[in-house]
């Protein structure tokens, strides 16, 4: 699988963080979606005074967060394909490394562990997968989410 950072600054991740957000990402991919095989991700890391402005701008909401998803699969939940690499494109994701040390902290867990929850619970929603429907899909998306999360920081 291929993660590709933009905008990538050492600022934000050290090899090893972006390591993990990697293996995170490619987890939620094989448990969710074992069939794809070859796929494509785009990982914004950014603040909260830019991922404010992306919220704002794509979902009306004025307040930054930790984690958008921007899936590229259409309305029957087909992923388009890169002609040259033959990889899926599911999409793209901006996860605040602002807001996830700040919850780190919250949550007294390590920013490890944050930014690999951030990483899957992003990847899911480009699988298509959507707490806000039910109560239900919500237990189930972060059943999930633990799954992968304890297979990802192993």
């Amino acid at each position: 699988m291929s993660i590709i950072y933009i905008n990538d600054e050492n600022k934000y991740l050290n090899k090893d963080k972006k390591a993990l957000i990697k293996k995170a990402a490619c987890e939620a991919v094989v448990f969710c979606r074992p069939e794809i095989k070859n796929a494509e991700i785009s990982i914004k890391i950014t603040d909260n005074q830019q991922i404010r402005e992306i919220n704002s701008q794509y979902r009306n909401i004025d307040k930054p967060t930790d984690v958008l998803s921007f899936p590229s699969a259409d309305e029957q939940g087909v992923f388009p394909r890169d002609p040259d690499s033959g990889r899926y494109i599911l999409g793209d994701i901006v996860i605040s490394c602002e807001k996830a040390v700040s919850q780190s902290e919250e949550y007294g867990h390590p920013i490890e562990r944050e930014l690999a929850f951030l990483s899957v619970h992003g990847c899911l929603h480009l699988l298509g997968y959507d707490h806000e429907k039910s109560k239900k899909d919500e237990e189930d998306m972060f059943k999930i989410q633990e799954s992968v999360i304890k297979k990802a920081i192993l």
